[in-house]
């Protein structure tokens, strides 16, 4: 059973019972998923974009786009229309198999693991996750990577409130600290 399927048939219903909603339409789901990359180095290094934008390729399954500035920085020594990160927006399927892969593989494989603090899930009831390396994710090969980096993790829901969404994650797996 995919984790779509599993969703629609069991989440869905366990939903609507603990948050007491009579409307099918009205039970929180996923919207998208956004994995976003800042690299303020690509301001001296021209490649690392490239670099990046194939890694987040491989860990999305998507194509990634390249961000640019939107106006210029001069402590930053950034123009606008400079590329400085890359981000890809999952929906539908792949969003469902990407959060499958983070709750049963990712986040697992994370050092010192005590669970998600309840900080992640924001009063729209969207969740925000950092990594701190790109590592974690099994389409990386430690051994083609030229530089540790971090990335952002966004699942954005149409829950509305944090315990709503907080309610939705818990039945999806993600493990909270408590």
């Amino acid at each position: 059973m995919t984790f779509k399927e599993q969703y629609n048939t069991e989440i869905k219903k366990k939903l609507m019972d603990e948050l007491k909603i009579t409307n099918p339409m009205a039970v929180p789901r996923m919207l998208k998923v956004v994995i976003n990359v800042g690299a303020g180095e690509a301001v001296s290094n021209k490649n690392v974009i490239e670099k990046i934008q194939e890694q987040i390729t491989l860990i999305a399954g998507q194509k990634a786009v390249v961000t640019k500035a939107k106006k210029s920085v001069s402590a930053f020594k950034i123009r606008m229309g400079q590329a400085i990160g890359v981000k890809v927006t999952l929906r539908g399927d792949q969003m469902y198999h990407f959060v499958q892969k983070l709750v049963t593989i990712v986040i697992p494989r994370l050092r010192d693991f005590r669970g998600i603090v309840d900080t992640t899930v924001d009063q729209h009831g969207n969740l925000n996750l950092g990594f701190t390396e790109q590592t974690i994710f099994p389409e990386i090969e430690f051994d083609k990577i030229d530089k540790i980096r971090g990335l952002q993790v966004t699942v954005v829901t149409t829950a509305g409130s944090k315990e709503k969404g907080k309610k939705l994650f818990t039945l999806l797996g993600v493990p909270f600290k408590t």
